[in-house]
């Protein structure tokens, strides 16, 4: 007789949102940072960061259970990467996804179901708000936010372009969609011969020039403002597109991927990175789980494999592409033109 199943496998992925939610909180609460400057027992905790005491140490060891906190003859403490990674002192902070997580998406995905039925957006739009993007551009202080939440999304990925792709046959990068600009600035910070320009709408402008300048980039890494919807591409040897197709339809990525075509020149290459989604479409959940994410966010952005990406490239006349992986769930394919 074979064994039984158990329902254990199916549990912890219904009830997954415990520890999702237990983990936003502690972020939210800015429970890293604080851990960072020193460990504290449980009572030090409770008073610096305002718990109340019936929960609060539950809410501790649940953090240590699942690996997020370490705990020593009583004192909390981080792990190395919860004190690398969401300590909000640090560069390497990547906390400010998870704010957003916690603030807004945490509360969209509730209507996933809706979603799955309609094919509609169920985020501020829902009930009645503007698109995402719109309201975000609109508060320089949510913008700020978002921009930093997207540089922990993407910072992983940055640092493997600017190790591994050959920029030294290059002299000329614009980074499209650069957001707050990191990686423009980490393949500029690796590469001092290149030239790096970020292209964004002019409300960016603003916070990429501050981080430039936190990074002493002032000089090589410059901002060109303008929309890639109303606007050519600044032209550049390389191209680089990241989490940026993912927010649209099929016809604005083809549009967007000719865009950058016309800019390249002849020998110039394309990258586009995101959590591209394996090509037996098996494997790389994270990038799945984002293709729904953007069910929830957008009008009609979806993720795709590796092999779509290069289909798409090819068509509109690249003549060599590649996919590369880069790190976590993040690849790049390249386009040569």
């Amino acid at each position: 007789m074979g064994e039984h199943p158990t329902p254990e496998h199916i549990l912890k992925i219904g009830l997954g949102f415990w520890a999702s939610k237990t983990l936003l909180s502690a972020v939210e609460l800015g429970l890293f940072t604080e851990l960072a400057r020193k460990p504290e027992n449980l009572e030090a905790v409770q008073n610096s960061i305002g718990l109340h005491p019936r929960s609060s140490r539950d809410f501790l060891d649940t953090l240590v259970a699942i690996g997020l906190l370490e705990r020593s003859n009583g004192y909390y403490s981080n792990t190395p990467a919860t004190d690398f990674f969401l300590d909000k002192k640090k560069p390497s902070y990547i906390g400010g996804i998870l704010e957003m997580a916690s603030q807004r998406l945490y509360g969209h995905w509730r209507h996933l179901t809706e979603g799955l039925r309609t094919g509609l957006p169920q985020n501020e739009v829902r009930g009645g708000g503007q698109p995402v993007f719109k309201t975000l551009y609109a508060d320089p202080e949510r913008l700020k936010g978002f921009l930093s939440a997207m540089t922990g999304l993407s910072h992983g990925s940055a640092l493997a372009i600017a190790a591994r792709f050959p920029f030294k046959d290059y002299k000329t990068v614009c980074d499209v969609g650069t957001a707050q600009g990191d990686t423009a600035a980490q393949i500029a910070l690796a590469h001092p011969h290149l030239q790096v320009v970020g292209f964004d709408l002019p409300e960016v402008a603003p916070i990429f020039e501050d981080y430039a300048a936190q990074l002493g980039l002032n000089g090589r890494l410059t901002f060109a403002p303008g929309s890639f919807f109303e606007n050519p591409l600044p032209k550049a040897d390389v191209i680089v597109m990241g989490h940026i197709l993912h927010d649209w339809d099929l016809a604005t990525k083809k549009m967007l991927i000719r865009k950058a075509y016309d800019a390249l020149p002849n020998g110039g290459a394309y990258i586009v990175y995101e959590a591209i989604i394996d090509d037996d479409r098996r494997k790389n959940a994270f990038g799945l789980m984002m293709s729904l994410n953007m069910l929830i966010e957008t009008y009609g952005g979806f993720d795709y494999c590796g092999a779509d990406c290069q289909g798409w490239m090819r068509e509109i006349g690249f003549k060599e592409t590649r996919v590369e992986h880069l790190a976590g769930s993040d690849s790049m394919v390249v386009g040569i033109k």
